[in-house]
């Protein structure tokens, strides 16, 4: 079984929680919206902690600083394709305009042996609970309701 990790970015704006979420590049992904979208995530490297994967995919997948912040663990979830995924929520700010994310190559169309170069992020966005609960992988959801238990004292004053 594939094991990710990833950071849940955070911020409090107006008493409303909102979450830096992905949309992935790439033709697989370009038509889909709603339930495509990701924490920025990606596999351990062998010998690798959960929590040092998850600052350095953040780091390659969005080409922002990570957070100094105190870090919440958000626990794992499996999603349909039966990966795990261990995420962490950090407080945080990033402009989504600066997104500089790796680049990934795949055979497109397949089987043609045509290979296309794109960001594996194409674009990431602040989303409030609602958006974000829309767009998310339906397993990644989890993360943001977890969080949202977990600030409730700041959110509802």
């Amino acid at each position: 079984m594939q094991q990710s990790a990833g950071i849940l970015l955070y911020r409090v704006r107006d008493a409303e929680l909102q979450v830096l979420i992905g949309h992935p590049g790439g033709p697989l992904w370009a038509h889909r919206d709603n339930g495509a979208w990701s924490i920025p995530k990606g596999l351990l490297e062998s010998g690798e902690d959960a929590f040092t994967a998850a600052r350095r995919e953040f780091v390659e997948e969005t080409g922002f600083r990570v957070p100094h912040t105190a870090p919440m663990s958000l626990g794992t979830v499996v999603q349909a394709s039966g990966k795990r995924v261990t995420a962490w929520a950090l407080e945080g700010e990033a402009d989504p305009a600066l997104l500089v994310s790796n680049p990934v190559e795949m055979a497109w169309p397949r089987g043609s042996g045509h290979r296309v170069t794109f960001p594996e992020i194409d674009c990431v966005v602040w989303a409030g609970v609602d958006e974000a609960l829309v767009k998310l992988n339906p397993a990644q959801t989890e993360f943001v309701r977890r969080l949202g238990e977990q600030l409730r004292s700041q959110i509802d004053p």
